[in-house]
């Protein structure tokens, strides 16, 4: 973990305090749920996770720009953390156990560090630049993961966000042809979709639209453990408002087929 074995560990931190929050209130019979102005949904629970984990970071890395989905950003240096609260807001509010905190750390406009946990799910994933990819529920208690080594769409499994959403894109045809032409697809959700590509379950994870706290964490992750993440234009990185995952071996086939 050359470099940012403190930011992993502090990373960790974080989400064990986001976590004491996420798990008291999921399922909770007042959590309060409001519409933002793009018509997504927030609970008191995302607002809270939030201003705890910026709260730490003001105390332990004063210097470093914070990013999150409910907040306005703070600071300006080359080090920013990037933070979604709840990725998967929807399922969360609706007792869907698919949800999970994101942590990651930008540094000079790279993406170094990424954490997602998952508690419902009983699991949580990491990685920083040079040290691999990694699940488990502590830095001590971890086991290495690795993309798999599909090579052929006919036996590759996919994962894709909802139909409607590459319809609005209007990318609708190109993801039901490029879901024809594999083994599998399904729809896991938000970050599990990526997680799932990182471990080698899944081989393909694709979104037509997404913002930079739902990808930041997820791109050292798939990235350490022997995959490729993108845009849809091929742009590497969580910058193009769009992701394509995959193990590797696809992954240029699979920007043919969807790309602009």
């Amino acid at each position: 973990m050359p470099g940012y074995d403190d930011d992993l560990r502090l990373a960790h931190v974080l989400a064990d305090a986001a976590e004491r929050v996420t798990v008291s209130r999921f399922r909770a019979e007042d959590l309060r749920v409001e519409t933002k102005p793009d018509l997504t949904l927030v609970s008191d629970a995302d607002r809270e996770v939030e201003e705890l984990i910026r709260a730490q970071l003001r105390r332990t890395r004063p210097r470093d720009a914070v990013v999150g989905e409910e907040m306005p950003r703070t600071g300006s240096g080359s080090r920013q953390w990037v933070v979604d609260p709840i990725d998967g807001t929807h399922s969360f509010v609706r007792g869907v156990p698919v949800w999970g905190t994101l942590i990651a750390l930008v540094d000079d406009g790279v993406p170094v560090l990424g954490l997602v946990a998952a508690p419902a799910l009983g699991r949580r994933w990491w990685a920083a630049t040079g040290s691999g990819a990694w699940s488990g529920r502590s830095l001590t208690s971890a086991k290495r993961i690795h993309v798999s080594k599909v090579s052929s769409l006919d036996d590759a499994s996919l994962s894709i966000s909802s139909t409607t959403s590459w319809e609005a894109a209007g990318r609708l045809d190109a993801v039901l042809d490029l879901a024809r032409s594999c083994w599998r697809e399904r729809a896991y959700g938000d970050f599990w979709s990526y997680m799932l590509v990182a471990e080698g379950a899944v081989d393909i994870a694709a979104e037509p639209e997404l913002e930079l706290y739902d990808m930041a964490a997820l791109v050292p992750i798939v990235v350490e453990a022997g995959g490729r993440f993108t845009s849809l234009d091929g742009e590497d990185g969580p910058f193009g408002g769009n992701a394509v995952a995959t193990n590797g071996h696809l992954h240029d086939e699979v920007l043919g087929r969807l790309g602009s």
